[in-house]
């Protein structure tokens, strides 16, 4: 069964040049009901526009907690 969950990001760019450079490989944070997860942050390169990563967005994760899929889920 695939878990979704919800998350509020703001990284603005000069926050995601860690990860685009390496220095930081997971990104933490708290899902709207309240619980911390941690995920790659490479999975945000789907995700980032100009003006960094802003929104809400679901993540989806399989059976054995591996990453599948990232979207936005506000305007």
């Amino acid at each position: 069964m695939l878990q979704r969950l919800h998350v509020v990001l703001n990284i603005s760019p000069d926050k995601l040049l860690y990860y685009y450079e390496g220095e930081v490989n997971a990104v933490v944070a708290k899902t709207t009901d309240g619980r911390t997860i941690r995920f790659p942050a490479n999975v945000l390169r789907s995700v980032v526009q100009k003006h960094g990563v802003h929104g809400t967005f679901e993540l989806v994760f399989n059976e054995q907690n591996k990453f599948v899929s990232i979207c936005r889920i506000d305007n």
